[in-house]
């Protein structure tokens, strides 16, 4: 029961994390509409859209953050632990227990988003609201790709993601 909990606490919370976001960027996003839109506006929207959908959906969600959280919530389901089970969100999202590499790449990613937030906030509209609706492209297409993974990770006998759970020590 435990390790079900984990894996739908770690889902949940991950996706309302990202609901969140999308929902209130899109909000900024759809306002820009209001500041009346040249036809370069038009070229740079689509263009954002594009390059986020690729790099941020595809790239970023599809090919690497989705499947390593699906398979590290799975892991949870199948291997429960109290404080694991409490932080699911976290544990998915590889705050802990992960490899060196994996953390080192958690936490640089997480500086940079903050500081990608701090700049867009300096942005006048409609120019935060383009740059706004590519990145709620990006994150949509990746929590749909986080729900179509964990589906697969919680249906399926084998999923051939790994988790990145740190090397076991050697007890020489």
């Amino acid at each position: 029961m435990l390790g079900r909990l984990g894996f739908f606490w770690g889902l949940v919370g991950v996706a309302l994390v990202l609901g969140y976001a999308i929902v209130r960027l899109a909000r900024i996003g759809f306002d820009s509409f209001s500041y009346g839109y040249e036809w370069y506006h038009w070229i740079i929207l689509l263009a954002s859209i594009v390059f986020m959908a690729y790099s941020e959906g595809y790239k970023g969600f599809q090919k690497s953050y989705s499947p390593r959280l699906a398979a590290r919530i799975r892991y949870l389901r199948d291997n429960p632990r109290l404080i694991y089970t409490v932080l699911s969100p976290l544990f998915g999202m590889g705050f802990f227990h992960t490899t060196r590499r994996r953390l080192i790449g958690t936490y640089v990613l997480l500086f940079m988003i903050v500081v990608f937030i701090i700049i867009a906030h300096q942005l006048p509209q409609p120019w935060r609201g383009i740059l706004d609706l590519g990145v709620v492209v990006g994150l949509t297409w990746g929590l749909v790709s986080i729900l179509v993974y964990s589906w697969l990770a919680l249906t399926r006998e084998e999923f051939p993601y790994s988790p990145e759970l740190p090397e076991p020590v050697d007890s020489k």
